[in-house]
């Protein structure tokens, strides 16, 4: 059932009368660096002369209400190909065509109308896919396909950042002719390859797409986390997301917007339910980051898929969600799965002052597929020049077989890599843990005897079948650019603290939780929690870790307290050391790089290491107590 239907949110306008000269577009979709700017451009050039075009000051006529249809979606995810495991779903070419259909369709009908389409970030992610963008090099494949679609805006999500600041600005010249880029609470003076497009005007705080005569603000946030979940370098992310974002909302509101849309990626719908309370202006917010899938009944769902519940109330979530904003509006609050499974549809009516009227009954998220009666034909342009050669990279990694497993490898997320050991864990950490004894002598170090992998770097979020091991499936599990690192003489204290850490969130999944080699732990979940601030102070001691004991009978914590004695070398990836990625306490501890890339290492630990078998006695199904919690 809708929250708000037109029905029940309208307002009296039969008085209203349209004004037909006032319908204009003075800011055309983004060109694309191929014939494809021309096909979004055509689908408004009826409108696009009337640009400029203000109404004789003399003339006053009462405008008609305006309804706009906002597109959007979020955390494509270089899923270019189709949606995972899912051949006849999602795909970037499938994708295009019924933005392309919808586009469309939201000009029909009688009275003003206009559309946007907006992503709420993470617009790529490491992986085959767009691996395949980073050995052909510039234009990325995705930049293609997402010129080709002409997006309105996009905001910044934290896997834009996951390969440093230098390659999202390749990924975003290699649009051509760029939209924008929108985030509020990021500051890019630091990073001269950012700051550049911010000087150009493509990276902004606040953007006004004007849609058939009608300015649409749009005001972008990323996740305060940035700087522990990804890589921004010298990218500032600054704290006071509902603060920074109500100033771009007045700035908008000052210059008479009246229709304000909030992109954000702030890692789940519920932040933005608990934003919009504290902001005023704000008619719409479309989060990022979740995955969440909000629907009704009736809408059609990729198979397999299911609504996301409320996690307070456990019931189903509806499309849209509202929050009441601190000027008491009611806000539609949208997001979408990702992995270009489903594209948005909200559809909003404004009165001529620009109070929302109400929500329409057509609005929903709107399936992927190539099948069915929904069915759509892929887009021919970027199936040929971005799905079909992303397909030919990743179907030669699949050819590649680097070993045999006897035993399905558990690489879900939850339960799974994020809240529990895992056989998958066990083999990633033992595959740093062994890539660094190799090498250290080569870098004048000790040998590391424990090995540290962070969840959340452990991306298949599938359960491994038994059988070959292929090349691509160590890019799909090991996806980043992280590079296997050696910390020396890494004290005990702080090494209890670092899996203080990494159990702090249990029950809930969360990716700093560790997977471990060289050494066993127990933790009690009735302990204290620890707590780290994104400034890395230590605001909340934990009390969970109980017994550490490696894997040669030296004990370094027992009941709790730490057992005194000589510091430990780790095998880690420079993620989690560089930055205190995850929030992982390194706190600048010297460490040394040794030139492999964390999916490297497990490749060539499987067929080196293990040679070419992973067997079930030595990573059977559960794991075998590297990580135990108390009963």
């Amino acid at each position: 059932m809708r929250l708000q239907s037109s029905k029940r949110f309208a307002v009296a306008a039969a008085a209203a009368v349209a004004v037909g000269s006032l319908t204009a577009l003075a800011t055309p979709a983004a060109q694309a660096q191929s014939p494809t700017a021309d096909r979004v451009v055509a689908q408004k050039a009826a409108v696009q002369k009337a640009a400029n075009h203000k109404p004789r000051k003399h003339k006053h006529p009462r405008r008609s209400p305006y309804t706009l249809t906002v597109l959007h979606n979020n955390d494509g995810e270089s899923q270019l190909i189709s949606a995972p495991d899912q051949a006849d779903y999602g795909g970037i070419a499938r994708f295009a065509s019924l933005v392309d259909q919808e586009r469309a369709a939201a000009l029909e009908g009688k009275g003003r109308r206009g559309v946007v389409l907006l992503s709420s970030g993470d617009n790529y992610l490491a992986g085959p896919e767009f691996n395949a963008s980073l050995s052909k090099g510039a234009p990325y494949y995705d930049s293609l396909g997402l010129a080709r679609i002409g997006y309105d805006a996009f905001a910044l999500g934290n896997h834009e950042f996951d390969f440093g600041p230098e390659n999202l600005a390749t990924f975003i010249t290699s649009f051509g002719t760029p939209p924008k880029f929108v985030s509020a609470n990021l500051d890019f003076t630091g990073e001269p390859s950012l700051q550049a497009l911010v000087e150009q005007g493509t990276i902004v705080k606040r953007h006004v797409v004007w849609e058939k005569g009608e300015p649409i603000g749009i005001v972008g946030a990323t996740t305060p986390a940035l700087a522990s979940i990804s890589s921004p370098g010298d990218v500032e992310v600054l704290q006071d997301v509902a603060g920074i974002v109500q100033r771009q909302v007045n700035a908008l509101t000052r210059r008479g917007v009246n229709k304000i849309i909030l992109i954000s990626h702030l890692q789940s719908v519920e932040e933005d339910r608990a934003l919009v309370p504290m902001l005023r202006g704000v008619d719409v917010a479309i989060a990022g980051g979740g995955d969440e899938l909000l629907a009704n009944e009736g809408d059609a769902l990729v198979p397999g898929d299911s609504i996301s519940l409320d996690p307070t109330t456990g019931e189903p979530l509806s499309y849209p969600l509202t929050a009441t904003g601190g000027d008491g509006a009611t806000v539609p609050i949208v997001t979408t799965a990702g992995d270009y499974k489903y594209l948005g549809k909200l559809v909003v009516k404004f009165n001529p002052r620009g109070k929302l009227l109400s929500v329409g009954d057509d609005s929903g998220p709107l399936r992927v597929s190539g099948v069915e009666d929904d069915a759509v034909e892929p887009d021919a342009w970027i199936q040929e020049n971005v799905v079909d050669p992303v397909q030919a990279y990743v179907d030669d990694l699949a050819a590649n077989v680097v070993g045999t497993s006897q035993v399905a490898l558990e690489g879900r997320r939850d339960p799974g890599v994020r809240s529990e050991e895992t056989n998958l864990g066990n083999l990633m950490a033992d595959s740093l843990l062994w890539t660094a004894q190799q090498k250290a002598a080569e870098y004048g170090l000790d040998a590391p005897v424990i090995g540290l992998q962070n969840g959340g770097g452990i991306r298949n979020n599938s359960l491994i079948p038994p059988g070959p091991i292929t090349e691509l499936n160590t890019f799909e599990i090991a996806a980043f650019s992280n590079f296997v690192s050696i910390v020396p003489d890494f004290p005990r204290a702080q090494l209890k603290e670092l899996l203080e850490n990494a159990v702090s969130k249990l029950p809930v999944a969360d990716g700093r939780f560790a997977q471990v080699a060289g050494f066993s732990f127990t933790y009690d979940l009735i302990g204290t929690p620890m707590v780290i601030e994104e400034d890395g102070t230590v605001s909340q001691v934990g009390t969970r870790v109980q017994d550490v004991t490696l894997d040669d009978g030296t004990v370094i914590v027992q009941d709790g307290e730490v057992v005194d004695g000589p510091g430990i070398s780790i095998a880690t990836i420079d993620f989690s050391v560089r930055q205190d990625g995850d929030q992982w306490p390194f706190r600048g501890a010297p460490f040394t790089t040794v030139g492999v890339t964390y999916q490297q290492a497990l490749a060539n630990y499987i067929s080196d290491g293990l040679g070419g078998l992973i067997t079930a006695a030595d990573y059977p199904e559960g794991g075998e107590g590297r990580i135990t919690p108390v009963p």
